[in-house]
């Protein structure tokens, strides 16, 4: 049998039954309660929320734990119970006998991973035709070789993890907006070096088509959590710039456009920006990110709640929903 996905978390409501697939987000654990032993996981589904789930085990601990191991945290499962409410927070519970089964990949027919609102297609040739208006026809080659080397996995590729951008075509739109604030600083302040300010905001991010994968969720790779974007971006640009025509000023400063690109050392750049091209893309690059954040939640919450407010944890203050 193949299952299909029935609803969307943000669709369920308390006392609705289930019987649906979902994927495991993380695992949080097993634990003893006054029949037995629990799992609890947390699940997750191309809506982007997340579902704190309970399976109520039996005594038997052995056999719970069995339960748990074979469960990864991109396992897709199969989850029979029904929705309740804890401290006002929807939850997703199952009894002894309604044990979440985990599934292969030829036994369900769903797509966890949302996808971008915006016309992928569109966005990457508009990206494109800004790459081509670059005068320096050195600059223009090299991001244009760079650009057809990757334009199949940029355009379906999430832009991050969690709270901005992380869908299919995430990066791609991600990096549009970028370049399109740049393009705003450069009719504020002429002197600005638009050609350095496009490509440059264009290669930003590079290094997360190697940070990020996709399975059945968005996770880091095994490069992306040993080295991370920024230093496998300056990686992936210094090997393609060692094979163009630029000179060596101009790859440094590509080079610390990607270096400085999260603004501050404890933000994770090893260096400032130290020139106002490198300084107009973190800018870009926060702000783009920033907003598409916060309208993520205040999204989200008009679908959760009534009130007028809601607690965003991101910045540790509320939001005006209305």
């Amino acid at each position: 049998m193949v299952y299909t996905k029935q609803k969307q978390i943000k669709e369920l409501k308390e006392g609705d039954p289930v019987k649906d697939i979902f994927v495991v987000k993380a695992k949080t654990g097993v634990n003893s309660y006054a029949k037995g032993f629990r799992i609890s996981l947390i699940l997750s589904d191309s809506s982007g929320l997340n579902l704190e789930y309970t399976y109520w085990g039996d005594t038997n601990e052995d056999r719970i734990n069995e339960i748990y191991k074979n469960i990864k945290s991109d396992s897709v499962v199969l989850i029979q119970g029904k929705v309740n409410s804890y401290r006002d927070k929807l939850q997703l519970s199952s009894n002894a006998v309604e044990e979440p089964v985990v599934l292969k990949s030829d036994e369900y027919d769903a797509d966890f991973i949302s996808k971008s609102k915006k016309d992928v297609e569109m966005l990457s040739q508009e990206i494109k035709k800004k790459l081509e208006k670059i005068s320096d026809d050195n600059i223009k080659n090299f991001v244009l070789k760079v650009y057809s080397d990757i334009e199949n996995n940029f355009k379906n590729h999430p832009g991050a993890m969690a709270v901005h951008h992380n869908w299919r075509g995430g990066l791609l739109e991600h990096t549009y907006e970028v370049m399109k604030i740049c393009e705003n600083c450069k009719n504020l302040f002429d002197s600005l070096d638009e050609n350095l300010l496009i490509a440059g905001a264009f290669l930003h991010d590079i290094g997360k088509l190697e940070e990020l994968e996709m399975t059945s969720k968005i996770k880091r790779s095994q490069r992306g959590h040993l080295i991370g974007h920024l230093t496998l971006g300056i990686i992936k640009v210094n090997e393609c710039l060692e094979k163009s025509n630029l000179g060596e000023l101009t790859k440094d400063k590509f080079l610390h456009i990607i270096t400085s690109h999260h603004g501050k050392e404890e933000f994770g750049s090893p260096k400032k920006p130290m020139f106002p091209e490198a300084l107009a893309i973190y800018y870009a690059d926060e702000l783009s990110s920033k907003i598409s954040a916060m309208i993520n939640f205040k999204e989200e919450m008009q679908e959760l709640t009534e009130d007028d407010f809601a607690y965003y944890k991101l910045d540790g203050k509320n939001i005006f929903l209305k």
